[in-house]
């Protein structure tokens, strides 16, 4: 075996301690170069701005499921919002409308009392229930009869005036023909002329002066008084 010595390949190197404290020594130095010199700074800024790409790719799945999931996250709670939006909007109106028919039918409660406190006369307050059912008539049915001492005969007011005539009373209900109907009449007078006439109700909602003479001072736009 003599004269057969292992090639330089195979030759055996450095111990492996021998090495490991090399390179860690060599490390050393490195990181402690680097801290005070900063010579690897752009070698790292290069190295980030090659990886950019690849790390946008890899975040664009993760960024695309979260912002698909907030924006259909928004798209519930919106709904929801709106949808109590118009509840509240709901309600707000229902009591609004009642504010406004409770104001409505107290001031007309008030002038009902004002005008009976100017009529020193005993009066019944009643209320429409339905209008009768004769639809060539101007009647409708009142809530008070016998009972509460209404008479046929009587005169109907309200907080505007005249509105017509007990004309037939039942022991809890009364029948009002208004002045409109075409069988009632009611003597009136013209305010700027004193001229006196007879208002008859012509059926359809409107009223006549009639049987004027021709030269009777009556003008369009004149109140008419009973």
């Amino acid at each position: 075996m003599v004269g057969h010595s292992p090639p330089p390949f195979f030759k055996r190197g450095p111990a492996p301690l021998a090495k490991l404290v090399f390179f860690l020594v060599l490390s050393l130095a490195l990181l402690v170069s680097d801290l005070k010199l900063r010579y690897l700074d752009a070698f790292r800024q290069g190295l980030s701005v090659l990886a950019y790409p690849l790390q946008m790719a890899a975040a664009t799945p993760a960024d695309f499921v979260r912002n698909a999931s907030d924006y259909f996250a928004s798209l519930v709670r919106l709904q929801i919002e709106n949808k109590e939006l118009k509840s509240k909007q709901l309600k707000e109106g229902e009591r609004l409308l009642r504010l406004e028919q409770l104001e409505q039918e107290n001031r007309h409660l008030r002038t009902l009392l004002e005008a009976r406190e100017r009529q020193p006369v005993k009066s019944t307050v009643a209320e429409i229930m339905y209008t009768a059912k004769d639809p060539f008539s101007r009647k409708v049915i009142l809530d008070k009869g016998a009972q509460a001492g209404i008479e046929a005969g009587q005169a109907v007011v309200d907080d505007a005036g005249v509105v017509g005539q007990i004309t037939r009373v039942f022991p809890m209900q009364s029948e009002l023909t208004l002045l409109t109907d075409k069988d009632q009449a009611i003597p009136v007078m013209v305010v700027r002329s004193g001229l006196r006439a007879v208002l008859f109700g012509s059926g359809d909602g409107l009223m006549e002066l009639r049987y004027l003479a021709a030269n009777a001072d009556v003008q369009p736009g004149d109140k008419i008084v009973t």
